[in-house]
């Protein structure tokens, strides 16, 4: 916990502790005030509620209290009532039987600044304008023929990174891979969404870095209002200079992309055109190169799994060329591999919360109003019950002769959602983290540097909006390959 937070607790803990003295004694009640019956949960201080259980890292301490209470717990985190959900069969009653009546989202510092009032997709409430903004993404810029006509974009890029991978390997250099995979998921997404490589002034990587980072952090504003003007902890400043930092390099970008139009068709929307665009570029930027960087960590860490998926690209591939798009299908275990990556390193930890918009009895618990919803795929990813007792270990084959995809239709795994508030983006992130880590697989060896052992790659994580490694991934290739690489 950082010393502001820490401090920002010590001060509600003094505020409320008067109040906890006459109130400690009392079991807790599972029942509001109404004395409806609530999920099971564990008992709520005054003010903060329980906001101190979350810990540094929420997702695993939320997974080991739904151990206790179950997978339909029941949280108070400041002022909000929140349902922490699980499991599979909860999460399908949330996300799919009653999807409409969780399909918003709350309102939070983090998407009033930096998703312009809440104008884009990711944090906008449920209504007639969402559906209006998401229908266009879809058909306009996510759709399967979009992503498809932009494959010579992903072709020429990923040659790029091979061609400059090649030339470490050849000097026998190491190379940072979580700098190389997220300055290709930069030249490629820029190329997609701009028309044009990502240009240096603009530091835009690090400016979405930036937003990933205080977008996910905890902000005790968004749980306890009435402390919003004073900024504790000073997280309501720094989300409107990177908003501003952000609306600044995307005007810039817009402006002259419209040079030479009218200047009066370039008022009306910009805010809406902003706010698409943040999404986009946030959504791909983090969450690809997130999703590859630990998959290819746990490649690493279990030699074995690298030795089969060559196997199977050799067979399918042959190694006088790289692996094209069109080459995905027939690759079977390298499915699996993303799969189980996805499975155990989630891009993030919850889904993005969601929102009830009216009372709900669901499993004969009362749901009120305006509770945020938190569906810990991570836990579930985890859960023994579903993956059997190796629930913890990075095994691929799990997935033979098993159906479960990825598309939000088997609650078992989830890492793009499901239901109305699914992943728009999905096809587009699967080609990206598939095309990838086969290329990589493919046209190199790689072990790890300074003799460091498998099981001593530092495997600790961030938490965040997204969820990635503490530290960088590093490691030293061989160019394998028999033929040129371009």
């Amino acid at each position: 916990m950082s010393p502001t937070l820490a401090l920002v607790f010590a001060l509600l803990g003094t505020l409320c502790s008067f109040i906890y003295i006459f109130r400690s004694t009392k079991s807790r009640s599972n029942h509001n005030k109404n004395g409806q019956k609530l999920p099971p949960g564990p008992r709520a201080l005054p003010i903060i509620g329980n906001l101190h259980m979350l810990g540094k890292l929420p997702h695993q301490n939320l997974h080991h209290l739904a151990k206790r209470y179950g997978p339909i717990m029941s949280l108070r985190l400041g002022c909000v009532p929140t349902i922490v959900v699980s499991s599979p069969e909860a999460a399908e009653l949330f996300l799919k039987t009653h999807d409409l009546v969780f399909a918003s989202r709350p309102g939070i510092q983090a998407g009033e600044y930096l998703s312009y009032g809440s104008t884009g997709i990711a944090f906008t409430p449920y209504g007639s304008y969402w559906r209006t903004v998401r229908k266009w993404c879809t058909l306009h810029l996510l759709s399967a023929s979009k992503v498809e006509y932009f494959g010579p974009v992903r072709k020429t890029e990923l040659g790029s990174l091979v061609e400059s991978v090649k030339e470490s390997a050849a000097a026998r250099e190491t190379v940072n891979l979580s700098e190389k995979v997220g300055e290709l998921i930069e030249k490629m997404m820029c190329k997609i969404i701009f028309g044009r490589s990502n240009d240096d002034r603009f530091n835009l990587r690090s400016l979405i870095d930036q937003t990933m980072h205080l977008s996910g952090a905890f902000n005790i504003s968004d749980f306890v209002p009435y402390l919003a003007p004073l900024d504790l902890q000073g997280l309501g400043r720094r989300l409107k200079r990177a908003s501003e930092l952000v609306d600044t390099v995307l005007e810039k970008i817009i402006d002259e992309h419209l040079q030479g139009t009218d200047a009066e068709d370039r008022k009306p929307h910009r805010d809406f055109v902003d706010a698409i665009l943040l999404d986009m570029i946030a959504a791909s930027f983090e969450t690809s190169a997130v999703a590859i960087v630990w998959t290819f960590s746990e490649i690493l860490r279990h030699p074995r799994v690298m030795v089969a998926l060559q196997h199977e690209l050799e067979t399918v591939v042959g190694r006088n060329r790289l692996v094209e798009e069109s080459d995905l299908s027939k690759l079977t275990y390298l499915d699996m591999v993303v799969k189980e990556g996805l499975r155990l390193h989630p891009v993030a930890p919850f889904l993005v919360p969601h929102e009830s918009i009216e009372d709900i009895v669901i499993n004969g618990y009362f749901i009120p109003k305006k509770s945020r919803i938190l569906v810990n795929i991570w836990s579930m990813g985890r859960d023994r019950n579903i993956w059997s007792e190796n629930a913890e270990e990075f095994f691929p084959e799990r997935f033979i002769n098993n159906n479960i995809d990825l598309r939000g239709h088997d609650f078992r795994l989830i890492p793009f959602g499901s239901g109305r508030r699914g992943c728009p983006g999905m096809h587009l992130a699967l080609i990206n983290v598939s095309l990838i880590l086969a290329q990589l697989v493919h046209c190199f060896n790689w072990e790890l540097p300074d003799g460091m052992l498998p099981d001593e790659l530092n495997m600790t994580e961030i938490f965040g909006l997204s969820l990635p490694r503490a530290t960088h991934l590093l490691a030293k290739p061989t160019y394998r390959l028999l033929g040129l690489a371009t």
